[in-house]
């Protein structure tokens, strides 16, 4: 599958615009939908982004793009094998002790043979290229 996975670091600093990542995400982005890939993510990093922003004005972003991942293919469920490969790597503290939704990230990535993520969290550097 040639497409990108739109991670919570990513997501949150297109959204916040006093995120310190801010402009480095914006302008990934930009490329990122100029280039037409397909983006997906993951019904975990969608629960990550809601929880994240509960007390901000940028929730209604979150509801936005819900909905726009949900209409156009690109929010994942993991399933059950998903889920125990992620516990797995996660119990043995791989990709420099990355948190379980990132295990799950990685292991959704893996099986769709995605490449890229759109984040500048370096535990996707274990295997994965990020976007900024």
């Amino acid at each position: 599958m040639n497409a990108i996975l739109l991670d919570t670091v990513g997501m949150l600093a297109i959204w916040n615009e006093s995120d310190q990542w801010h402009d480095a995400a914006e302008q990934a982005f930009t490329k990122l939908i100029a280039s037409r890939v397909s983006v997906i993510t993951t019904s975990y990093v969608l629960l990550e982004c809601g929880n994240a922003t509960t007390r901000r004005p940028i929730r209604r972003s979150v509801v936005d793009w819900r909905n726009v991942m949900s209409e156009n293919g690109g929010l994942i469920f993991p399933g059950q094998h998903d889920w125990e490969q992620a516990w797995e790597a996660y119990a043995r503290g791989e990709a420099g002790q990355a948190g379980i939704v990132d295990q799950i990230s990685f292991t959704v990535m893996r099986r769709l043979g995605i490449r890229q993520a759109f984040t500048n969290d370096e535990h996707f550097r274990a295997g994965f290229e990020i976007l900024f």
